[in-house]
């Protein structure tokens, strides 16, 4: 098989379009291609995943050990052809004076040659020293090559190749021109989402025959050729009763963050998952429960607001006790009103409070959340999973108006949450923070939460329930 990490000297460098091109033109072979991105991002999985044909699959050293990431990777990389990982910001960039989460280290563990994706932007010659320090600070890794981007035409591709020749060892597997056509617009998270973007698939196709033509697809396959990995121990599956429920599960242009290995575990805690449109759908769903994950409401502000019989039944089904998780977006759509760039939109209305998109950042970066214990799921059990963790935040908004005297369901040991102290707001039988979750050791929350919905729906069908479904 062939497996790899595409990584750059810094962000920007246009390695995401790379990497989606590489997918594409790949996949076009009749290849099997298993996508990976590491760190917590939503917007580059999708359109990787889109790219590919097979969603992709994040790995993060923060919330995941080495061993639940070296697994991962083995379990859906061992049947595909070829196993790309785009890395994030630079390759030796990490969060500690070690690099013990960088991109690097990524390669390291999973043992994975690196492509070095060059913005060639403004330089010649000095391409030279950098490949050469990039070598030099870690002689360990492995080099498979360098993709040059952003190349000027043929005089300046000319003079780089051999520039790289000269001074360096480092193969050349390709170099894209500029283009800004081909340029996927970025937005304070990143690039605008596939689910948003408009002719998502004709940028694909077109990234796709750019890097066909300009990149030596077979001699890329060729410096990073491996042998098959050994198999994977299957995922521990969660215990599951032979009560299975139904979520709905906002999926369209204003809400798609979400982690497909978390969607496969709520289906492994017997969850069939009902996607709905916040959009378009004038009514919800016959399910038990709910969960509206993250996104970008603000940029689709008139038409949530616009669809009132779908934000009224919500909003009664919520307040009669429907089960419900909402991340950051989600929360957002959930407050009584959005105000953005001079528009303001009427939303679901069960937060008490309104919506302030700002200029800079609110929240940004991981969390550190501490369970209070007054959250609507259980906490669990007296194994120690839950009683801390690690997420992720980034949110431009803030909640106005909030009242005092309302229940969480974390504390905010590391980053900011709803106001700087809590996160997972507890209305009813809601809980919406700004933390994204990630199902994972020290934080199974799919189980939790189905196992949740399921006793919900066991009280809601008892002649006379005693207390509520918590």
């Amino acid at each position: 098989m062939t497996r790899f990490l595409i990584s750059a000297a810094h962000k920007s460098s246009g390695k995401t379009s790379v990497s989606i091109g590489l997918c594409a033109a790949l996949a076009r072979q009749g290849l099997v291609v298993q996508p990976f991105k590491k760190g917590p991002d939503y917007i580059d999985p999708l359109w990787l995943g889109r790219a590919a044909g097979r969603a992709c699959r994040n790995l993060d050293f923060q919330v995941q050990t080495h061993d639940e990431i070296t697994a991962q990777f083995a379990r859906h990389a061992g049947g595909a052809d070829v196993a790309l990982v785009e890395g994030n910001k630079g390759l030796y960039d990490g969060l500690d004076l070690e690099g013990s989460n960088s991109n690097a280290a990524l390669a390291h563990l999973l043992d994975l040659p690196v492509v070095l994706v060059l913005d060639t932007r403004g330089t010649i010659r000095g391409v030279a020293p950098l490949l050469l320090g990039y070598r030099q600070f870690d002689p360990r890794l492995r080099f498979a090559g360098v993709i040059l981007n952003f190349v000027g035409g043929a005089r300046h591709e000319a003079k780089l190749r051999a520039v790289i020749e000269h001074y360096t060892d480092f193969p050349v597997l390709g170099a894209l021109p500029r283009d800004d056509s081909l340029t996927i617009t970025e937005r304070h998270l990143g690039l605008v989402p596939a689910n948003e973007a408009e002719a998502a698939d004709a940028r694909i196709a077109a990234l796709a025959d750019r890097v066909t033509a300009c990149v030596d697809l077979a001699a890329l396959r060729q410096r990073c050729t491996a042998p098959p990995l050994p198999p994977a121990p299957p995922a521990a599956p969660p215990p599951v009763d032979d009560a299975p429920v139904r979520i709905a599960i906002a999926r369209d242009r204003a809400f798609g963050f979400y982690y497909q290995d978390d969607l496969d575990a709520l289906t492994a805690a017997g969850a069939e998952l009902v996607p709905f449109d916040t959009l378009h759908d004038r009514t919800l769903p016959e399910v038990d429960g709910l969960f509206i994950g993250g996104g970008f409401p603000e940029t689709s502000l008139q038409a949530l607001a616009a669809n009132a019989p779908l934000r009224a039944a919500l909003r009664a089904a919520i307040e009669d006790g429907l089960p419900t998780y909402a991340e950051c977006g989600g929360l957002m759509y959930l407050a009584r009103k959005l105000h953005w760039r001079g528009q303001s939109g009427d939303m679901v209305g069960v937060i008490p409070a309104e919506v302030q998109m700002e200029a800079r950042p609110v929240g940004r970066g991981y969390v550190h959340l501490r369970e209070t214990g007054l959250g609507p799921w259980p906490l669990p059990p007296s194994d120690g999973d839950g009683a801390s963790f690690h997420a992720h935040e980034f949110h431009y908004s803030r909640l106005v108006g909030l009242p005092d005297g309302l229940t969480y369901a974390y504390r905010v040991e590391r980053g900011y949450g709803i106001d700087g102290h809590h996160d997972g707001l507890v209305l009813h039988n809601l809980l919406a923070s700004y933390a994204h979750l990630r199902d994972v050791a020290g934080n199974h929350w799919t189980r939790r939460f189905v196992a949740h919905v399921r006793r919900c729906r066991a009280a809601a069908r008892r002649p006379h329930p005693q207390g509520d479904c918590a």
